[in-house]
């Protein structure tokens, strides 16, 4: 069956309909992940985005159950230049293409993506649409009807809609997960620090990591009140990564601001720009975002460089937290954004990177045990040094 990708600005890519039949509509974007593919369509950073992946082979290792960040399918499309339909791998529980039909996934493969990636780097990303039914003409039509997602609150579209404790669960290979259930892990109920994670569109691996790290985690809807949060009389509060505009999340930042000094903050990707907007600052657009697992970040407490995983649009301005008591701890050595923030009066520190990296590289897995360390010795804050990352 063929399909098209149109965008906005009336160019259009002919190709071959892979997964589900019919039609979609999202911002697209590109992704420079080799591996991982699974764990990007489940994120829920990528929720109503058309997800363009730039390594020209996508689905040599098929699909399994483990390899969730949530409980669906969340990009709202898939766009690859070949799609491998006789996967080779032993975790390998059905080829993509039929992992994306069974969770009602639009895409399209033969698609040139690297003219379509330097297309998005030089116009910027835009409102674009995949079809297997309607013309080019049509399509654009729809588009240009449809006002865009800039308006909408996509963080409540991901949210669970009520706290629950996170627990590990055992589950058979090839059973799809619940978006409330770790998987494959094993353990009690621990009893370390008690984390409360408020949930903008939380992916799985980082509630693995704080498992891991004998943490009890309680996570709570993106609308939780900082008195809701203190109520579980939490150890430290995490900030989870989520999609679309920190501009439009006030409800998030009144939360964070209330929260700031009265218990120990960490904030990730989504949760980093809140964090700066409750400091006072400002958050501004990229043109095509940081998305992919080759993204190198100079630590400047250390020196050191790492390599990072990103999913992200959206860029906390540097000059609009001048003043405000916290330091710009790390830096995007491509384009000089900011990649961390650390107030030690307030003990709240956040990167805009993801740490858990799933599925890598994991240079950063070790500033989860930095919080816990932060937490356990809080008059240490600023000085604890983060040798394990």
């Amino acid at each position: 069956m063929n399909a098209i990708l149109v965008l906005n600005d009336g160019t259009v890519f002919a190709g071959e309909s892979i997964g589900a039949p019919g039609r979609t509509l999202g911002e697209v974007v590109f992704d420079t992940t080799m591996v991982g593919y699974q764990q990007c369509l489940t994120d829920p950073s990528f929720k109503a985005q058309i997800l363009t992946f730039t390594y020209p082979l996508i689905g040599n290792y098929g699909s399994n159950a483990e390899d969730f960040e949530s409980g669906r399918c969340q990009a709202a499309g898939i766009v690859v230049r070949e799609l491998c339909e006789e996967p080779s791998n032993f975790r390998s529980g059905r080829p993509l293409g039929v992992f994306l039909k069974e969770h009602g996934v639009v895409g399209i493969a033969g698609v040139d993506t690297r003219a379509l990636t330097r297309r998005l780097r030089t116009v910027g990303v835009m409102m674009g649409a995949i079809s297997t039914d309607e013309t080019p003409a049509e399509v654009l039509r729809r588009i240009n009807d449809n006002p865009g997602y800039g308006e909408m609150d996509l963080v409540e579209l991901v949210s669970t809609p009520e706290p629950y404790e996170w627990l590990p669960k055992d589950r058979a290979p090839d059973v799809s997960p619940s978006p409330r259930a770790g998987r494959g892990i094993g353990g009690g109920v621990p009893t370390g620090p008690r984390i409360v994670a408020i949930d903008y569109g939380i992916r799985e691996s980082i509630l693995k990591n704080l498992h891991r790290l004998g943490c009890r985690t309680i996570v709570m809807p993106c609308r939780a009140t900082a008195d809701q949060v203190l109520e579980e009389k939490p150890d430290g509060v995490v900030l989870s990564p989520g999609p679309g505009d920190p501009k439009r999340l006030t409800h998030a930042v009144e939360m964070v601001q209330n929260l700031l000094g009265k218990a120990p903050i960490f904030g990730i990707c989504l949760g980093n720009q809140l964090l700066g907007h409750a400091l006072g600052g400002t958050t501004f657009k990229l043109k095509f975002g940081h998305r992919g697992g080759n993204h190198p970040v100079k630590d400047h407490t250390t020196g050191r460089v790492r390599i990072t995983s990103q999913n992200h649009g959206y860029a906390v301005d540097p000059a609009s937290i001048e003043g405000s008591g916290a330091t710009v701890t790390q830096i995007n050595l491509n384009d000089g954004t900011v990649e961390g923030l650390d107030h030690a009066d307030l003990r709240a520190f956040s990167i805009q990177y993801h740490a858990e990296a799933s599925p890598g590289p994991q240079d950063s897995r070790g500033i989860f045990k930095q919080f816990i360390d932060r937490i356990r010795e809080p008059n240490r804050w600023s000085d604890i040094a983060p040798e394990v990352w």
